[in-house]
């Protein structure tokens, strides 16, 4: 009987040693984990852009008038050769008081200078029937012998020369004449019910749509102004401000991948690298040397056409590209010692693994050496996690 009570409290103490090392024992940690592949292996500069058209037009007025009701708006499709707006020419001005006054002194002014180059055109008239009478006279002195020779050559001087003022005065008299006009024509008022003149159409350039319309409603325009600009929506581009130091690798010919602008991935292709920087006070306040590199997009019209003029797309230029490699999620690895390393999930327990990186990206990593395909990495290791310590695949 007694033996059955000894064996009865060694099993109970037993089982409460047990117990009580289950319970202090350490918990199996709970990760994530992915699993090592063989693929394609990119680098790329990754910026926010937006696009733009590659031509774009502004449509202005060639002279100064009055512009009627702009009835396009943005978006509307347009021919080369459409008319876009409908120019007429100006009405006269209002004339003040004081204008009114300016106007009647230079019309005194003007008629004034009207009856001065009238005596002067008389005078010269006279002056030229006066060298004619003694041109006729030395001619007939001169036949006779009594008039040298070089007497009629001054006699035929002065005709020529009094005929040439006669005209000048002439030219001066019709001067006169449309300045009093011109003076006059000031103080004249638009009869009521006059219409303008005719209508000036303002044609398209180019086919394409209206981008923006400048001047919607009517009014009075200056030659020059802007009233709309218009543009082929097909032929985009986009342009990105990337860092100089970024710029160096992102040569012309390089791949893009644009992404997230609404739709699925679209590929292009780097066109140009703009020669001059520039410089741009970032979000933090610091200013950073940019360069603009222009982009062509590679997919048909149709796949674009939700995309419009300056609309934001996120673009991976990609410099360097490596396929059938093996590749790890870059939140798998973590710093140790003087090299890099990771945690394979073997079995229930974690195995620190050292491993050599070739390259890596936002998303991925190129390891060389210490992996293979198909085995299974801890991504983002929590802190608590140790080599040997037992781990817990978190469900998905």
């Amino acid at each position: 009987m007694e033996k059955k009570k000894l064996l009865a409290t060694g099993a109970a103490g037993a089982l409460a040693l047990g117990l009580l090392a289950w319970a202090f024992s350490p918990r199996p940690v709970e990760v994530e984990t992915a699993l090592v592949r063989e693929g394609l292996f990119e680098q790329a500069i990754e910026e926010d852009c937006r696009t733009r058209l590659k031509e774009r037009y502004t449509v202005s007025a060639p002279v100064a008038s009055r512009l009627a009701r702009i009835t396009l708006r943005e978006g509307d499709k347009v021919q080369a050769g459409d008319t876009v707006a409908i120019l007429t020419p100006l009405m006269p001005s209002m004339v003040d008081e004081r204008s009114t006054r300016e106007a009647a002194a230079r019309i005194k002014g003007a008629a004034a200078g009207t009856e001065r180059a009238k005596a002067r055109l008389a005078r010269a008239a006279v002056a030229l029937e006066e060298a004619r009478l003694e041109l006729r006279r030395t001619e007939m002195l001169a036949g006779e012998g009594f008039v040298a020779p070089a007497r009629l050559d001054a006699a035929r001087l002065s005709r020529s020369a009094a005929q040439r003022e006669l005209e000048m005065a002439q030219a001066e008299r019709e001067v006169a004449v449309q300045e009093q006009a011109q003076a006059a024509a000031l103080l004249q008022t638009a009869p009521e019910g006059a219409r303008p003149g005719r209508p000036l159409p303002v044609r398209s350039p180019v086919s394409g749509a209206v981008l923006r319309v400048t001047l919607p409603s009517e009014g009075v325009v200056a030659a020059g102004a802007a009233l709309l600009e218009v543009g082929d929506r097909d032929a985009l581009e986009v342009v990105c401000e990337l860092l100089t130091a970024d710029a160096v690798l992102a040569q012309p010919g390089r791949r893009v991948v644009m992404e997230r602008w609404g739709g699925p991935a679209v590929e292009g292709r780097v066109r140009r690298v703009e020669p001059s920087a520039f410089t741009k006070v970032s979000a933090l306040g610091i200013e950073e040397q940019r360069v603009k590199v222009l982009i062509d997009v590679q997919a048909p019209p149709q796949a674009w056409q939700v995309v419009g003029d300056g609309f934001r797309v996120t673009s991976r230029i990609v410099t360097a590209s490596t396929d059938r490699v093996l590749l790890v999620p870059a939140g798998a690895l973590f710093q140790h010692g003087d090299g890099t390393a990771v945690y394979l999930a073997d079995g229930r327990r974690a195995v620190l693994q050292a491993v050599a990186v070739a390259g890596r990206n936002g998303a991925q990593a190129w390891v060389r050496g210490g992996l293979a395909a198909g085995q299974r990495v801890v991504i983002y290791p929590p802190p608590a996690l140790a080599q040997g310590r037992r781990i817990r695949v978190r469900a998905p």
